[in-house]
């Protein structure tokens, strides 16, 4: 495992003591600074005045459940990394979480390679979707234009050709990364990691299919695009 950049903060908001104990160790290990919070409350404080890198989020939480403390965090911060660590491990709960914007979800008990690996790929994917130093901070833009199009990132609208559009989660994650990215060629199985934190290997059309819809989108001419473009057997380049 590469080395993380020192002194990242990382902020886990963890009821049992033994638990984020054993977190605060390891994690200290790893040359990471740590903060502990025991309350959904406290979490949430801490969160605004500490501003980690990265928050570790049980569900089952004193005060406020954990998902109340993720929803009230993504009100204000669409790209702070968030891995949820709980026992409730159904494929429901995970549905839950993961439509409520987590990053990442891992079910105790866990193992700890694989938990540190995690908070590992997540704040380099964080890390990667920062723009360039001489460019405007992706992360702080409310909106972005190119061509007669307009994204308002703050009330996930498009608004082009006219019309106005709905952007999802995921619609809105992949045009940060182009937008930090642009002028660069972003290859499919980056985009899959980076973006939705899905394995480089995976066998699927899912990027594909979102750049089409881009395409339709803002594009005048969809088969001839301007702004998203194909490189082929490599992936796609947002020309701006």
């Amino acid at each position: 495992m590469d080395k993380p950049t020192p002194r990242k903060r990382i902020l886990v908001v963890e009821d049992e003591r033994h638990i984020s104990e054993g977190i605060r160790v390891n994690l200290q290990l790893q040359g990471y600074d740590v903060k502990i919070s025991e309350t959904g409350p406290a979490g949430l404080s801490d969160w605004k005045h500490w501003q980690p890198d990265l928050v570790v989020l049980d569900i089952m939480l004193p005060g406020i459940d954990g998902i109340t403390v993720l929803k009230s965090i993504r009100l204000e911060d669409e790209r702070l990394p968030i891995l949820i660590l709980s026992a409730k491990g159904s494929a429901e709960d995970r549905v839950n979480g993961l439509a409520n914007g987590v990053d990442d979800y891992l079910s105790k008990p866990f193992n700890l390679d694989e938990f540190l690996l995690r908070i590992d790929r997540l704040l380099k994917r964080d890390s990667w979707l920062k723009p360039e130093p001489d460019s405007a901070p992706v992360e702080s833009l409310d909106s972005y234009s190119f061509g007669s199009n307009k994204i308002d990132f703050k009330q996930a609208l498009a608004f082009c050709k006219g019309q106005e559009v709905s952007l999802t989660e995921q619609e809105l994650r992949l045009l940060r990364m182009f937008i930090a990215n642009r002028g660069k060629v972003l290859s499919r199985g980056e985009i899959l990691e980076t973006a939705w934190g899905f394995s480089k290997s995976l066998t699927t059309r899912t990027v594909d299919n979102f750049v089409a819809r881009f395409r339709k989108y803002f594009e005048d001419d969809p088969k001839h695009p301007e702004y998203f473009k194909s490189r082929r057997s490599v992936g796609y380049v947002f020309d701006h």
